[in-house]
């Protein structure tokens, strides 16, 4: 039978504030408390793995060590069929901007114009087909660990649309949708998200009996 992590803290290996409220939102009814690895003052590891599990078992791994604490990390991204599945793994690399006063960041908007760059230049009638994919990983301190996956479909728009969500969400249309991710309420993003498809599989296996 898979570890379980009961209930008590858990640290959430981002420093993403919206990534932790979403996190802490969706595993707020099983008594978690969840503390972010940058409250810490943790460091973020290389992201080296070439696939979302691997990127998610390195964050985890390194925020339960350097805690003693089970740690919990997401790593999600957006893949576009016409781009051969790109960015991908890359989905962050892609809003990095040059450093700003010696601070390095990340413009969303920039991401979101590079990727309808490219699809305008493969003309009008490219296919605009999407999916988000989530992976959380839970590590332990002794090195145990457990993986789940999540996806959900999509096609892209433009311009960008709405004020909530994070990331591409003003871009996404779900399937079945009209609104992007970042103009419905949290609330209905959080039942059909990729990460609420990870979540649903994780609090089955971690917290039914």
């Amino acid at each position: 039978m898979t570890r379980r992590i009961g209930s008590g803290k858990l640290v959430i290996a981002t420093h993403n504030d919206g990534k932790l409220k979403e996190i802490s939102a969706l595993l707020a009814p099983f008594g978690m408390e969840c503390i972010s690895a940058g409250s810490l003052g943790l460091p973020e590891p290389p992201e080296t793995g070439t696939t979302f599990v691997e990127n998610a078992l390195i964050k985890a791994r390194a925020a339960a060590e350097a805690s003693g604490l089970p740690a919990l990390a997401d790593d999600s991204g957006l893949s576009v069929s016409a781009l051969d599945g790109r960015p991908g793994v890359y989905t962050a690399d892609w809003a990095e901007r040059q450093h700003f006063e010696g601070k390095p960041g990340r413009d969303w908007y920039m991401a979101m114009g590079k990727v309808e760059g490219m699809l305008q230049a493969m003309g009008a009638d490219v296919p605009r087909d999407a999916w988000f994919s989530c992976v959380l990983a839970i590590a332990w301190p002794d090195g145990e660990y457990a993986v789940y996956e999540g996806r959900v479909d999509g096609t892209l728009k433009w311009p960008p649309r709405g004020q909530r969500g994070f990331g591409y969400d003003p871009v996404f249309v779900p399937a079945g949708g009209t609104q992007t991710f970042a103009e419905i309420e949290p609330e209905a993003k959080h039942a059909i998200s990729h990460r609420a498809d990870a979540f649903a599989k994780l609090v089955k296996d971690q917290f039914d009996s």
